[in-house]
């Protein structure tokens, strides 16, 4: 007994040594609840005593009495019970409290690394930093009207709590789990203490500290003093650290001089600076959040449901943002992907050196012709682009251009269009030809392009249109793909199934076709929504012949001990046979093929080079496509606006976006040997007429022969009167 004593002796003295006076509230409760626990042992033991008493033991007789005597057996069970709360405290002691750092270390601004995001060559994009040379403000400076912001959104109780909160804590699981809104289940103290002395892990273990920290520094600071420390001291996203950066950085001006909207919007940001982030990848959500803690000071009495609405109302006038970055959509894009894996605090103070995909070179090249086109189109109400290049074969990112201005506040131009859905147009084509040739079809099958009506179940009755207004008569598939004809598409799908196109789709890396049965004929004149992203990666798994290549933005991670992490990188997966793929591939590098409706001078048509290459606009001439690729680049491109206000109904699939590709490929490639796309092995080469898709013959076909190629044992017999397919 004497020994169990010395030991929690020891344990408290030692405690007190390393905590100092201000513990002792912390200590002295403890203790209560230490006595109240040997209180009830106390009843519980004499009660056990009595029965055991009771109770023979044969099995035991060889080494203990019969019956126990009464005052022994209670004294065992009192005792072996008692040592659990030393033992519980001892291990408290060693994994919790024996290594924390002191609050007091809040009184100084402590240094963090910042995590370097690089081009694949090394050159810097993007740094994300505490500024060291960050402005202070004191509390009595702040408007009241931020404090209450901030108080009623992450702490309600802040003036009554003695540093921790257990139905905050609860209150937040149960709404982040119900998905309701953002929530955290700390308290300014406990945010404090976490951001400023704590690692970002998310163990019991770090909780356990978190909780014994924040009684410390309740006990070290006043509640003025913690809020004040809380304002300087957390970050707002980005390089701002403490809300007067946090404020300069985004209205430019001082907090002193914030509106009640702009104190709201400052207020919500603190719970997860990157994701909330108004420069970020989803600026609409930094808005939304300000709504939510406007809510929450009504809620709690600092307003009235009126002055609420007016500062939702309120335009939030954002400065652009004056940072040296390279590349920010792709920046952000990483930034996200960073955080979504490491977690905010590892990524803000790592000092990760994190080395892209990105070709700082190609990046400019691009926007550089996205400059320059959409100068010469404003006239045609286009004031947006966005384009992508990859490599198809590794499915590395090499350059992502999301919006042409950034900082275009007015524009939304923190908005990444290439994460954006929109309707592709007749971009999405090819994959109807892909799944026709997975149903049998063959390039040199003849459709008829003729005027169609489909019925619709309590609708008018559905009749497409091709762009140009006319119709076509019998066409080859190919001929029909390569020259965009709309009524050929439909009828295929009509005849293959839309839940086939959309299995397919999904397989080929489209993510947003979830639902079959919202779709009709139109999805592949382009009624579904995508995103370019998974637009570019369905049409990598052509140029790969029908592999499916996992598309990749990071080569390698460093931490800042030296140590590397390997990023997580999916398999690859035969999407296609290779046969299928180089079809499509050789259909849309078909200059002939595509002939009739862009010209023998297309735009499309790039020097010295077999590029394939497909345009899409929507009827409503909301968005217009171009992608294109050869076996190791894909380019796409997009203009349009990302208020989805229409384009004059001058800008066509040959205008807008096709200069944009053409100028950056030729760029791209003027250095690089062509490369063709090769037929695979059981791929078997038959000469056809291109105009009706029979066999070449003599004095039979007014144009030059076409080669076609068809899977061994497929391949039409050489009969100048075997007729093509008619659908």
């Amino acid at each position: 007994m004497s020994s169990s004593l010395s030991t929690l002796k020891n344990f408290l003295t030692s405690t007190l040594k390393l905590l100092g006076k201000p513990i002792l509230y912390l200590i002295t409760l403890i203790v209560i609840l230490v006595f109240a626990y040997f209180k009830l042992l106390y009843l519980f033991t004499q009660k056990i005593g009595h029965l055991f008493s009771q109770v023979q033991y044969p099995h035991f007789s060889l080494i203990l009495p019969t019956r126990l005597p009464k005052l022994a057996l209670k004294s065992w069970v009192f005792l072996s019970l008692a040592s659990l709360p030393i033992l519980a405290c001892s291990l408290f002691y060693y994994f919790i409290v024996k290594d924390l750092p002191s609050p007091e270390l809040l009184r100084t601004n402590l240094p963090f690394l910042s995590t370097k995001i690089l081009d694949r060559n090394g050159r810097l994009l993007y740094q994300i930093y505490r500024d060291e040379n960050r402005s202070l403000i004191e509390l009595s400076d702040l408007p009241p009207h931020l404090i209450q912001a901030t108080i009623a959104s992450e702490d309600k109780n802040f003036y009554h709590h003695f540093g921790i909160s257990v139905s905050g804590i609860a209150r937040a699981a149960r709404n982040n789990l119900s998905g309701n809104y953002l929530q955290g289940g700390s308290t300014l103290t406990q945010q404090l203490v976490k951001n400023a002395l704590l690692t970002p892990e998310k163990t019991i273990t770090r909780k356990l500290k978190e909780v014994v920290l924040s009684l410390w520094t309740e006990r070290l600071y006043s509640k003025d003093q913690i809020l004040e420390m809380y304002f300087n001291y957390v970050p707002y996203g980005g390089t701002a650290y403490g809300v007067e950066s946090a404020s300069r950085q985004y209205f430019g001006k001082s907090a002193t001089d914030l509106t009640l909207a702009e104190s709201a919007f400052l207020a919500g940001l603190p719970v997860s600076p990157t994701t909330l982030s108004p420069f970020g990848a989803h600026p609409y959500l930094a808005k939304s959040r300000q709504s939510q803690v406007l809510d929450r000071m009504v809620e709690e009495n600092y307003l009235s449901p009126d002055l609420a609405l007016s500062a939702k109302n309120e335009t939030i006038a954002l400065r652009p943002q004056e940072t040296n970055i390279l590349a920010p959509h792709f920046v952000m894009y990483i930034k996200d992907l960073l955080v979504q894996e490491f977690g905010e605090h590892l990524v803000s103070h790592g000092g990760l050196e994190v080395t892209t995909t990105l070709d700082l070179d190609t990046q400019q090249i691009l926007e550089n012709e996205i400059d320059l086109e959409l100068a010469k189109i404003k006239s045609l109400n286009v004031n947006n682009a966005a384009g992508l290049v990859l490599s198809p074969k590794s499915g590395e990112i090499i350059a992502m251009v999301g919006s042409h201005d950034f900082f275009d506040t007015k524009g939304d131009g923190q908005v990444n269009v290439v994460l954006q859905p929109r309707q592709p147009g007749s971009s999405i084509k090819p994959l109807t030809y892909a799944l026709a040739f997975m149903n049998g079809f063959r390039p040199n099958s003849i459709i008829e392009d003729s005027p169609i009506c489909f019925k619709v179940k309590g609708q008018a009755p559905y009749c497409p249109k091709n762009y140009d207004g006319s119709f076509h008569g019998n066409v080859t598939l190919r001929t029909a793909l390569a020259s965009s004809y709309n009524i050929p598409a439909i009828k295929l799908l009509n005849t293959l199934g839309v839940d086939n196109l959309v299995k397919l789709a999904r397989e080929m890396g489209i993510s947003t076709w979830e639902n079959s049965s919202r779709f009709g004929l139109s999805l592949t004149l382009g009624g579904g929504e995508i995103t370019m992203l998974d637009l570019a990666s369905a049409y990598s798994v052509f140029a790969n012949y029908g592999t499916k290549v996992p598309l990749i933005s990071i080569l390698s991670i460093k931490q800042a001990n030296g140590q590397s992490i390997i990023p997580t990188v999916k398999e690859k997966k035969q999407v296609l046979t290779p046969e299928i793929a180089y079809q499509i591939s050789d259909i849309l590098s078909d200059r002939n093929a595509r002939a009739p409706a862009f010209g023998t001078n297309s735009i499309l048509n790039i020097p010295a080079h077999q590029v394939a290459v497909k345009t899409g606009t929507t009827n409503s001439l909301r968005d217009n496509w171009t992608i294109g690729y050869t076996e190791d680049l894909l380019l796409a491109a997009w203009v349009g606006n990302n208020d989805n206000t229409p384009m004059s109904n001058i800008a066509s699939g040959i205008t807008g976006a096709s200069p944009i590709w053409s100028n950056t490929m030729k760029k791209l490639l003027k250095s690089s040997p062509d490369i063709a796309f090769v037929p695979p092995a059981n791929l078997v080469p038959v000469k056809l007429c291109p105009i009706d898709g029979k066999p070449y013959c003599d004095n039979q076909c007014s144009l030059p022969p076409k080669t076609e190629y068809f899977v061994k044992g497929t391949e039409p017999i050489i009969n100048c009167s075997l007729s093509g397919q008619i659908l």
